[in-house]
């Protein structure tokens, strides 16, 4: 056991939803004292960074309920029990934005809350977009607008507050750190 690590003594579920479950741990802690934590966990998900072959960002916008307002996002999706990310990827490129893609790489992986969930977002570059005939559709209770930036478009907006979750703000920064190494 680590000098840092927190022993768990008991775990209370709370909740057990469609995407989450919330459940409340007493954990000992390295000093010898006992605390709570309340955890959510999660399946994890994916991300898509969607390059048209015009060097667009392929995004979607959608109301947020959570947020109470409309932001403009990149293709994303929870993952289903037992699906490979990769999978995950490339199904929920198609049934957001009706694309298929020639390649899809990982970019990076990285957890969205670690202080109170263990949600962790697989992030892919999906180059060689062709939109599909029969592309599979949205989920019955998912609205979204189909939008293409280019990077400076994709700027603006994330100065304009339209782009403010992490993974589209660590998507553009990613293609400008991209951009900037090239030079």
């Amino acid at each position: 056991m680590s000098l840092l690590e927190e022993k768990t003594l008991s775990t209370e579920k709370i909740f057990s939803g469609k995407v989450i479950q919330l459940q409340v741990d007493e954990v000992l802690l390295p000093n010898g004292k006992k605390a709570k934590r309340e955890l959510i966990k999660h399946p994890g998900a994916v991300a898509i960074i969607a390059i048209t072959d015009e060097n667009r960002m392929v995004m979607v916008e959608q109301f947020r309920k959570a947020l109470e307002k409309t932001i403009i996002e990149i293709p994303a999706g929870k993952l289903e029990k037992g699906e490979e990310p990769s999978a995950c990827a490339k199904r929920e490129l198609e049934e957001e934005t009706g694309y298929d893609c020639e390649s899809i790489e990982l970019l990076n992986s990285f957890y969205t809350s670690p202080g109170f969930a263990d949600e962790i977002v697989h992030v892919y570059v999906a180059k060689g977009l062709k939109k599909k005939e029969n592309a599979a559709g949205l989920d019955e209770d998912e609205f979204v607008n189909l939008i293409e930036l280019t990077l400076n478009e994709a700027q603006q907006a994330i100065e304009e507050k339209q782009i403010c979750d992490a993974k589209t703000v660590f998507a553009v920064q990613y293609l400008l750190l991209q951009e900037v190494l090239k030079n």
